[in-house]
């Protein structure tokens, strides 16, 4: 578990990595001419890489009896603080969407603190009930009420990108501890009608899968993005244009250094640079994997298997949509965007990853 441990530290370590060296190439420029200071995304990425690695070294020394403990208070601290960020005055809106607290230089977004929360409490509650996960009143429906009431919530932001994230993760760690498949199936079914009115009544959402089927049909419009990512990864070719060199970056591209930052490793690094960020990805997940295989506890087990889960497929999510597979989403890539809290809480599972892996090798 040694070598497990030290070989996750490296991966994220390369990432970061990554991350810093492309964030003030994809945002040094915008930065100059909107900030008035080439370096301004850089120097608050690292403000909130420094916060990450606090807290990734605090998640790495808890006591994981004391963090299961902990597990219903953090659930109820992370509720309320979806409940206020909603509050006008008091949560930061921007472009529709209220999100965030800003603290002076530091910008807080709680639905990020909720995914981890959510996951510990869930971890915690299905280790507890034991076989009663198989029970529909005792197991299933209490895990699908809270469930419910922090998608919900996220859902008001609103965030559909995090509350399917946070969905589809509770419902492979039910479906790992024991729960029964005829329960998942009626819940996913239950789902459709919600989910086709938050895709296809709500317009810009209609717009994005629409455009997602035939970006050149709004190509000066909604499809600029997409197009533009195209256009971007497709220049790169085998070894990229040059580091520092994208075009794409130069006020074509938006959103280049925070969720479109793939596109700009493609262009500048080529296919050698955006297959080795996905080679990175999966022996991030092959390691963390082998956590959650080797764990005897039942709460180690479910919650390693949902952390390397969630930065799975936030990871497949963000170059699914820069590469035109998926429908424009906001989500950032894990330890590499500039995200703020994203960054922070990613690495908090990353601590916690650490200290699942030592607790096993220790018990052995």
């Amino acid at each position: 578990m040694r070598t497990i441990r030290s070989n996750i530290f490296v991966i994220v370590s390369v990432l970061i990595a990554i991350g810093v060296v492309m964030i003030y190439s994809a945002s040094a420029i915008y930065a100059n001419e909107k900030m008035g200071d080439s370096l301004y995304y850089l120097k608050r990425h690292l403000i909130y890489l420094a916060l990450g690695v606090l807290m990734m070294f605090g998640a790495m020394s808890v006591d994981l009896q004391t963090l299961k403990r902990m597990a219903k208070p953090l659930m109820i601290v992370s509720v309320f603080l979806l409940i206020i960020v909603l509050v006008p005055h008091i949560g930061k809106e921007t472009s529709g969407a209220r999100r965030w607290f800003r603290f002076g230089l530091i910008n807080f977004q709680p639905s990020e603190l909720a995914k981890i929360t959510t996951l510990l409490y869930i971890a915690e509650f299905l280790s507890r009930k034991g076989a009663l996960v198989k029970s529909l009143i005792y197991g299933y429906i209490p895990v699908v009420v809270v469930l419910g009431a922090v998608v919900g919530l996220i859902l008001l932001e609103p965030d559909l990108g995090t509350a399917i994230a946070v969905t589809v993760i509770t419902m492979l760690m039910l479906f790992v501890a024991g729960a029964q498949i005829p329960h998942i199936v009626t819940s996913f079914l239950a789902s459709l009608p919600i989910l086709y009115v938050l895709l296809f009544r709500v317009s810009y959402r209609r717009k994005r899968i629409m455009i997602f089927l035939n970006p050149w049909s709004d190509r000066e419009g909604t499809g600029f993005q997409i197009i533009q990512s195209f256009i971007a990864l497709g220049s790169g070719g085998l070894l990229g244009v040059g580091l520092g060199q994208s075009r794409q970056k130069l006020f074509y591209l938006p959103a280049s250094h925070t969720d479109f930052i793939f596109s700009i490793i493609g262009e500048e690094l080529g296919l050698l640079g955006t297959g080795a960020v996905v080679i990175l990805f999966i022996l991030f997940v092959w390691q963390g994997m082998k956590i959650a295989f080797k764990a005897e506890e039942q709460f180690e087990r479910i919650l390693s298997l949902g952390l390397v889960s969630l930065i799975a497929l936030e990871a497949i999510i963000n170059i699914g949509v820069t590469a035109g597979c998926l429908p424009t989403k906001g989500l950032p890539l894990p330890f590499i965007s500039y995200g703020g809290s994203a960054l922070v809480f990613h690495l908090m599972a990353v601590g916690l990853l650490i200290n699942i892996a030592k607790v096993v090798e220790y018990r052995r």
